[in-house]
């Protein structure tokens, strides 16, 4: 396949290991990995050797979720000139372009299975949400950050959580931003099984993978295409609101403090305005 820049990809015995790599610290998600994630799945979902994929993160962590200083960009104009029209509809673009990379995963034929070790965080909350299945190693936490730099998260976590961990314990996480370690996350349903470290939850992982790769193929793409059917209408008419939402009412005295406490290492001070 391709050389990536964020990620790798390796198949052997009808069995994907898609690797996040960076290149931010973290695996953190930057324009490469935006840019290249719909590209790796759609190649994928139309390899006729690939029956299931194992999705994990390279080094101590899953991801670090949005690289906010390489992604800053994205944000700045609609900052400067928050007033006008074309900041906020390039904004609103780039938006549905992001949603659109994190939905590939979801749509792809192939059963994913996400095998979680160290943080998951903002991003990296939204793409296990759109895996099949998710399995974490003891050591890793989760958090579904964005309140905490001011932003309404808007590529898919709102949206497909509510059917994996239900509404009270999503809006809990989503509200506080707080983090949840690996057996709360199994309590409420966010991972199917904890395993002690990240060999184990990648060995474990790969052999589910095997499982369904030993089932037939066209039966296990039709399974998922009939259970992702009854919420797949929904969640396209939710991403398409956040986005909309967003373009609309994320300008803020509190976001432009939100960014410059990243770059400036420090606690934010949200005056709600």
């Amino acid at each position: 396949m391709t050389d990536w820049q964020a990620f790798t990809v390796e198949t052997k015995d009808h069995v994907a290991q898609v690797t996040l790599i960076g290149p931010g610290k973290g695996n953190a998600m930057g324009p490469d990995f935006w840019r290249e994630l719909p590209e790796v799945f759609q190649a994928l979902d139309a390899d006729p050797e690939v029956r299931a994929i194992v999705l994990t993160g390279s080094g101590k962590h899953f991801s670090y979720g949005l690289d906010l200083p390489a992604m800053s960009g994205t944000f700045g104009a609609l900052l400067a000139d928050r007033a006008l029209a074309a900041p906020r509809t390039d904004f609103l673009t780039e938006v549905r372009n992001m949603q659109a990379s994190i939905t590939a995963v979801a749509d792809c034929r192939k059963p994913v299975i996400a095998a979680v070790s160290g943080w998951c965080i903002g991003g990296g909350l939204d793409l296990i949400a759109a895996a099949d299945l998710r399995y974490a190693s003891a050591e890793a936490k989760f958090s579904l950050r964005e309140a905490k730099v001011a932003i309404v998260a808007d590529v898919g976590s709102l949206h497909r959580l509510p059917g994996i961990i239900g509404e009270g314990h999503l809006r809990e996480l989503a509200y506080t931003g707080k983090d949840i370690d690996a057996a709360r996350a199994e309590k409420i349903g966010l991972v199917n099984d904890v395993f002690p470290d990240q060999e184990a939850v990648l060995g474990a992982a790969h052999a589910t993978a095997r499982e369904i790769a030993a089932n037939p193929p066209l039966v296990v793409q039709g399974v998922k295409d009939v259970l992702d059917q009854r919420r797949k209408d929904e969640i396209a008419a939710g991403l398409r609101y956040v986005s909309a939402w967003n373009a609309a009412f994320l300008p803020s005295e509190d976001l432009t403090e939100a960014i410059k406490a990243v770059f400036e290492k420090r606690a934010p001070e949200f005056r709600g305005r």
